[in-house]
């Protein structure tokens, strides 16, 4: 967003006594997590504030669970038409003038503090992951890449198109925007055509086969914008945003002596540790309701927490069942992601995602350069991964370059990953302890179906075929073979998942051992199975889930723009609901 355009604001947040300093970019991994948040100027939110200022008890129309991808413009379009209250365990994206340098952002890898606005945690399956703990969710982290979901996406989710179009537009007109060009992201782009990832679509949101460049978050001043900023569009007299406010349970009770539990309110803390209760308004509208859109992990677990789950594994943990659904937590998929990183004998720029290859046997190749290798590493791998090094130089004489060394300097280079659609493997999420701060855990069961196993092996020969291409030719030494880009990558200690001396030597081995996630978990929450068309909760009433977790596969190459535009979608879903509601 261009801020002036919408209104001038130069306020920055203050919450309580303190200013939160908060790290608006995160280079975790290869896509999801880098990025920066424009730290100049911020909103002037006044409907924004700490949590510790809520009374104990308040009321509202709606009461969403998580201002993050989908909340923030759900939360905005709702507060045209009824009073909101928006729950955020995280903090503000503003107002940090660290973040603003794109070539930092990989510092933040090792935030594990209370206050950053990543919560990492690794799945059963031993690859590390992270989920947004911040207003704005993963838009105020991500790789900014915006790109629509496929047409046929839409129509089997059953989605109105002619309102799904509106809704990305009205993202757009805020948040989005052309990326410059950028000479690495060409040659990754000529090189795919070469490759046969035709035909070559140039700039476009929508999803095609062939090769593209997409939009991103990233105005051209290098300048994050987020789901948050989205907000502009609220109605600052209906609307209530509480940061750090973590929510411990939804509340139910029995209407007319039935036997279907309704959602009336919930219970939340604030930073001080103190409680606080909001509930629906009391009213004859009948339409009032609580939202849960906390992501793929956090609703899922809310929904546990607050007893609609499995009824055997709620009452192990010592949780009043509400309702026995055994299917919460079912259906957890990421698509696993392989990567190839490509020392370059020439400078290059910082990028990040811009080009995009749709293949028709079901992969994503995508190319992010000049950033520093941690995002490959956790800081423990760093100190535990093997140290081979990269052995070329452009004048043939071998020198190594230490895999510290690559984590914590600028690297000179680029990295090209293939994503796999879908993906077919599922597993499930299950609670730990009955703490809301906690990872629950989480198995994705990566390439347990052997159709998704197939669709990485394609997508690498596909990197190979593009590294090996003569456009890409001055992005690569001459004389470092594919076998020693592949040797480098089996070297690193990617995952916590075993290893087998067989992945240097096949590509499928070499899928199973190094794969790491871009962050596009989902599901958990899925559409009929959990939730209706409509996103109500099956079996009990004045509940919806909207976000991710109700995915039953991620929508198009990257799903934030989908995301974004759900949570303007069934804003406008319910408002006229409301509207038609309040005339009869």
């Amino acid at each position: 967003m261009a801020f002036g355009s919408v209104k001038k604001i130069s306020a920055i947040f203050y919450m309580g006594s303190r200013r939160y300093s908060f790290i608006g970019a995160i280079l975790f991994g290869i896509l999801m997590f880098h990025g920066f948040v424009h730290a100049e100027k911020a909103p002037n939110y006044t409907f924004v504030r700490e949590a510790t200022s809520a009374p104990a008890i308040t009321y509202y129309d709606y009461i969403i669970i998580g201002g993050g991808t989908s909340g923030c413009p759900l939360a905005a379009t709702l507060s045209q038409n009824a009073r909101v209250l928006v729950l955020e365990r995280g903090g503000s994206p503003y107002g940090n003038p660290n973040i603003t340098n794109i070539e930092n952002f990989s510092d933040t890898l090792s935030d594990t503090s209370p206050t950053s606005p990543t919560q990492q945690f690794t799945s059963e399956d031993g690859v590390h992951n992270a989920r947004a703990r911040v207003l704005g969710g993963g838009t105020a982290l991500n790789a900014g890449f915006y790109s629509h979901a496929s047409t046929r996406y839409v129509k089997e989710a059953g989605w109105d198109e002619t309102l799904v179009n509106k809704s990305y537009e009205w993202v757009e007109k805020l948040v989005v925007f052309k990326p410059p060009k950028v000479d690495y992201q060409i040659a990754v782009r000529d090189g795919l055509l070469e490759a046969g990832v035709l035909p070559n679509n140039g700039f476009t949101y929508d999803h095609l086969y062939g090769t593209k460049i997409g939009g991103t978050i990233f105005d051209k001043k290098g300048h994050r914008h987020t789901a948050a900023d989205l907000l502009e569009y609220a109605d600052p007299r209906k609307i209530t945003v509480y940061l750090h406010a973590t929510v411990y349970k939804i509340l139910f009770r029995y209407n007319n002596g039935t036997a279907r539990p309704q959602a009336y309110g919930v219970v939340f803390k604030d930073a001080s540790g103190v409680f606080h209760k909001a509930y629906l308004m009391k009213n004859s509208n009948s339409m009032n309701e609580i939202i849960l859109s906390a992501g793929a992990i956090g609703s899922p677990q809310l929904l546990m927490l607050s007893g609609i789950g499995p009824s055997d594994h709620l009452q192990a943990h010592g949780i009043k069942v509400v309702l026995d659904q055994p299917l919460v937590g079912q259906g957890m998929a990421d698509n696993p992601v392989n990567i190839l990183t490509i020392p370059s004998p020439i400078p290059v720029e910082v990028s990040l995602v811009q080009t995009v290859g749709i293949t028709r046997f079901g992969n994503y190749i995508e190319a992010i350069s000049g950033l520093s290798l941690s995002f490959l590493l956790s800081s423990s791998a760093q100190r535990h991964s093997r140290d081979p090094g990269l052995f070329v130089n452009k004048t043939d004489q071998p020198f190594t370059v230490p895999t510290k060394a690559m984590a914590k300097e600028s690297f000179k280079g680029g990295s090209i990953v293939e994503k796999v659609t879908g993906p077919l493997s599922t597993g499930y999420l299950e609670l730990r302890n009955t703490n809301p701060h906690d990872n629950p855990a989480v198995t994705f069961n990566y390439f347990k179906e052997p159709e998704d196993l197939m669709r990485c092996v394609q997508g690498m020969r596909t990197i190979i075929e593009v590294v090996n291409a003569y456009p890409f030719s001055k992005f690569r030494y001459s004389n470092m073979t594919v076998q020693a880009l592949i040797d480098m990558m089996v070297s690193l200690q990617l995952n916590k998942r075993p290893r087998h001396p067989s992945a240097a030597f096949s590509l499928e081995q070499f899928c199973i051992d190094t794969v790491i996630t871009i962050w596009h978990f989902h599901g958990g929450c899925q559409v009929d199975k959990v939730v209706d068309r409509d996103y109500k909760v099956l079996g009990v009433d004045a509940l919806r889930v909207i976000d991710g977790s109700t995915f039953l596969r991620s929508p198009g190459t990257n799903p934030q723009a989908t995301v974004m535009m759900l949570g303007r979608y069934m804003g406008e879903k319910i408002s006229h609901e409301r509207c038609s509601h309040g005339r009869k």
